[in-house]
């Protein structure tokens, strides 16, 4: 549990990212049909399981399989979980004296968890978890945005108005009009990726990383 500006992909993959490090790699992921879930190519209609988000993406790429739910009743439980937060945590809040995000997540993190949890917590009937281990590579590259492009003539990959040089290396002289994937990590740093092989970092202002700073940012 953790506050955010607003719910969307990122904070997605945050809450994702944070339970698998924790407990361990999960089944399946219930979901409301929000556009970071699912496209839903028709107003209150089916969704979309063969166009994917960059959420749904991911969560192939790590097995869970997501299902869409079709009314609040079909996930009453989590909404009722949902009501009850919303209607302790602004209370508990205004009585601490918090105000800003960072304070209430440090909140969240230190005192109402902790509290929450020994209120309501039901020790499970099979001690045994059925959460598995993940066997899968570095999180940083699969609980992120990934898009294709194709470089430039000039060797560089435009992405969201940045010009992201790609650097020379031994395999290929140059890498123009190749198609790479460009990746968007959770803490604003990109890469880009030819096949499973990546060529470079760079912060999230454009500026080359070098190896040492990229398995720093990893």
């Amino acid at each position: 549990m953790f506050f955010v500006e607003e719910e969307g992909t990122v904070s997605s993959f945050q809450g994702v990212q944070e339970v698998i490090e924790k407990h361990g790699l999960f089944a399946s992921l219930y979901t409301d049909r929000g556009s970071h879930y699912w496209y839903t190519p028709e107003t209150g209609g089916k969704v979309d399981k063969v166009r994917l988000t960059q959420f749904g993406r991911a969560m192939r790429r790590l097995g869970i399989e997501m299902i869409a739910a079709y009314s609040p009743q079909a996930r009453g439980r989590c909404e009722r979980m949902f009501w009850t937060h919303q209607e302790r945590l602004p209370k508990e809040l205004k009585l601490a004296g918090i105000t800003d995000m960072e304070s209430a997540n440090k909140y969240l993190r230190e005192v109402y968890l902790l509290a929450f949890n020994a209120e309501f917590c039901v020790p499970a009937r099979e001690e045994k978890s059925v959460f598995t281990d993940c066997i899968v590579g570095n999180f940083d590259d699969i609980l992120c945005e990934q898009y294709e492009r194709s470089v430039g003539n000039d060797n560089c990959v435009s992405f969201e108005r940045l010009s992201l040089q790609v650097p020379a290396d031994e395999y290929r002289w140059h890498y123009v009009k190749a198609k790479v994937r460009v990746l968007k990590h959770l803490d604003g740093t990109l890469g880009i990726f030819h096949g499973p092989r990546k060529l470079a970092g760079y912060d999230g202002q454009g500026k080359l990383l070098t190896k040492k700073k990229m398995m720093a940012a990893a």
